[in-house]
């Protein structure tokens, strides 16, 4: 018989370095995930993302064991990295951070790809450009 799912949980950390002190210990422990098997696996699983906040959800079944499914990261994390920026800007329609090509634009679109919700590259390139239109990032 199938185990019942009583808890989905949802969090971001950084790939490769997940640590059981907050924000993430205390989280997993209110859903009574065994918290430093968790991080191990998760390092484990992300150890060639270096780098990246990576998304994951957690499903938490009635017998306390768990199993996760790890998501790609954010498209702006991914337009800041090809830019080489810390953070958006706070003014996008008057202040541009950047500019990103349209190769650029493609890659990030095909690494999301599992994620967004677009049937083909050419609509997650749409949906990346719209992230980065409104993080002050030109397209060119």
């Amino acid at each position: 018989m199938a185990k019942k799912v009583i808890k989905k949980v949802k969090v971001i950390a950084p790939a490769g370095k997940a640590t059981p002190a907050p924000p993430l210990g205390p989280t997993l422990g209110q859903a009574g995930v065994n918290i430093g098997d968790f991080t191990k696996k998760f390092n484990d699983a992300t150890k060639n993302m270096m780098g990246d906040m990576i998304p994951v959800v957690i499903s938490v079944y009635e017998d306390r064991t768990y199993d996760f499914v790890l998501k790609t990261p954010p498209a702006s994390s991914l337009i800041l990295k090809a830019l080489n920026k810390e953070k958006g800007s706070g003014k996008p329609n008057t202040e541009k951070i950047g500019t990103i090509t349209k190769a650029q634009l493609k890659e990030i679109a095909e690494k999301k790809m599992p994620d967004l919700n677009a049937g083909d590259v050419e609509a997650a390139m749409k949906i990346i450009a719209g992230t980065a239109r409104q993080m002050g990032v030109e397209v060119k």
